[in-house]
This record gives C-alpha cells, sequence and structure tokens, in this order.
C-alpha cells in the first residue's frame, strides 16, 4: 500500500512540474512536499486502521493542517492518496471522510484474505524458511505467549498482542516471496475491520485459541507441509470472520449504513 500511495503523490507532483520550469527552489520545495504528504498518509492510515479515526468520520482539510502545522498542499496530496488507496471517500463540496463498510463486504474481504493467506502459507511452506524467517516466527510466537501465559486482559497486553499478530501475518507475506500475491493481499486490508491490527474479540479464550492456530501454522511450515498450512491458514482468517461479521452486524443494528 505505502508504494502505491507514493505512486499517487508522485504522480500528482509530476503533473504540477509540467506546467512550465521549476527553479531549485521549487523543486526543493515540492520534494519537502512530497515527503510530507507520504508521512501525513502514514500516519493517517494507522489512526484509520488502529480504529482511532471512526469510520464514516468527516476529516477537515484546514483544520488538519493546522493541527500537523503544515501547509495545506502535503495534507491535500495525502487526503487524495488515501482515497485512491480505498480508505477514504471525497464528496464534492463535503470533502474527505472515512470509507464506511457493510458486514457483506467485510465478509467477502475475509473470504479473498482467507483463501490468499492460505496460498501464502503454501508457497512459503513450499519455499522454506530462512534463519531469519524463524526468527521473526518465534518473536512473534513470544510475544502472543506471554500474553496468554499472564492473560490479565489490559492495554498493554493489547497493543502486545497486536504487535504480535501483525508480526506473524506479515511474516507469512514476506516468507510467500510473491509481491503479486502480496499487492493482492494489501487490497483486502484496506478495510479497517479486516487489518492484521484488528483484534475482534480480546477474550482470554479467544485469544488462546487464535495464539494456538499460530503455532500450528507455523509447526506446519516449519515441517514443509503446505497443504496443511493453507488449510489452516484458511481456517484460522474464516473464524476471525465469523467474529468480526458478528460484531458488524450487531453494530449495523445499531447504526445502520446504507448500501452505495
Amino acid at each position: 500500500m505505502d508504494g502505491y500511495v507514493t505512486k499517487q503523490i508522485l504522480g500528482s507532483k509530476k503533473m504540477m512540474s509540467l506546467t512550465g520550469p521549476a527553479s531549485s527552489g521549487k523543486t526543493a520545495r515540492r520534494s519537502r512536499n512530497t515527503a510530507r504528504a507520504m508521512e501525513i498518509a502514514d500516519q493517517l492510515r494507522n489512526e484509520i486502521l488502529a480504529g482511532r479515526i471512526s469510520v464514516g468520520e468527516r476529516i477537515n482539510e484546514v483544520r488538519l493542517s493546522t493541527k500537523l502545522n503544515v501547509s495545506r498542499t502535503p495534507v491535500r496530496s495525502a487526503l487524495h492518496a488515501l482515497s485512491a488507496e480505498g480508505l477514504l471517500d471525497y464528496e464534492c463540496n463535503r470533502g474527505f471522510k472515512v470509507k464506511e463498510y457493510t458486514s457483506k463486504s467485510l465478509s467477502e474481504a475475509y473470504e479473498i484474505r482467507a483463501v490468499l493467506e492460505g496460498v501464502a502459507c503454501r508457497f512459503a511452506a513450499e519455499r522454506g524458511l530462512s534463519a531469519k524467517q524463524k526468527a521473526c516466527f518465534e518473536k512473534a510466537l513470544q510475544m502472543g505467549d506471554s500474553v496468554v501465559d499472564r492473560f490479565h486482559g489490559s492495554e498493554d497486553q493489547i497493543a502486545t498482542y497486536r504487535a504480535a499478530n501483525v508480526a506473524f501475518h506479515e511474516t507469512v507475506l514476506r516468507a510467500a516471496d510473491n509481491p503479486i500475491l502480496r499487492k493482492t493481499i494489501e487490497t483486502t486490508l484496506t478495510l479497517p475491520g479486516a487489518t492484521f491490527r484488528n483484534i475482534v474479540s480480546f477474550s482470554e479464550r479467544s485469544v488462546r485459541q487464535r495464539h494456538d492456530d499460530h503455532h500450528g501454522i507455523y509447526a506446519a511450515l516449519c515441517a514443509g507441509d503446505g497443504w496443511r498450512a493453507e488449510f489452516l491458514m484458511r481456517e484460522h482468517v474464516s473464524s476471525i470472520k465469523r467474529s468480526q461479521i458478528k460484531l458488524s452486524c450487531h453494530t449495523e443494528s445499531l447504526h445502520p449504513i446504507e448500501n452505495t
């Protein structure tokens, strides 16, 4: 996703440069704006995917530029890039807002993610794990173990488990070593409820079950059993989908979202 945002931002800057010869000062200013726009896009993406900016919330360009103490140019570029990425919607004369989604669209994202992450596991198992990849998996599992072994449901534990979950799934994608597959999976992660960072239920039972899934997937990867690794990952993501859809349906019953 970051590469896509970079392309969007740099593309818009390139179009601006075609309007005439730029001085070195203007070129330097454009470079600074491009770098700042990428930083803003990263910051906003993280806030949205972490749920700190709510679904449907409007993002005011002027207030955001004031808050960040930057001009509106890099803010505007960042917002347009995130809109192209699918995280924001743009409405004429009303600006940007965080994209709303229904339980149906969320279910579809999880269904595709389950299949593709399963394929990523099979590729990783068939290629074999490097020592560095094993170390990354084992660090993520150790982080999860520390939460499960002494579970008390604190905010610190949620943060630790979220980091462990992100690290585990990201390592699967790196071990699969297939850029096209990775980019395709990343398109399913543009829905805040479908990201690696999303922890649907932080009860001891659910956390233990999902962490046990991670241990099972890693064992299959180490054994080079691609089909078992694929099956386990599909089941793992599908179980998360069922929990997320149940939660989403409950939320929609309280705050209906129109299908568009």
